[in-house]
């Protein structure tokens, strides 16, 4: 896991529509259908699974809310703003 990061680092790495809550970065993604929704929370899991850095993930009726935060670190790295980086791409790339 990388160092933490300072407030400033934070607000100039954070992607588009992404906002800070805490210790915790956070998106809520909305679908036309639940089904749409629960296929992306499970691309995140893939991309989680594989970056070894694994989200708290809620599904809704149409929505799906991402939060990520470094547990071992106590707050934000590195490592959360390029998962962030990552589920975005993923999520333009559809």
């Amino acid at each position: 896991m990388g160092d933490l990061l300072s407030d400033d680092e934070i607000e100039a790495g954070l992607p588009d529509n992404w906002t800070r809550e805490g210790d915790e970065i956070v998106r809520t993604y909305e679908f036309d259908e639940y089904l749409r929704g629960v296929n992306f929370a499970q691309m995140v899991g893939e991309i989680a699974e594989s970056q070894f850095h694994h989200p708290e993930i809620v599904i809704r009726y149409k929505e799906v809310e991402v939060r990520l935060t470094s547990h071992e670190e106590g707050g934000i790295t590195d490592d959360d703003l390029e998962m962030a980086e990552l589920i975005e791409s993923e999520r333009n790339a559809e």
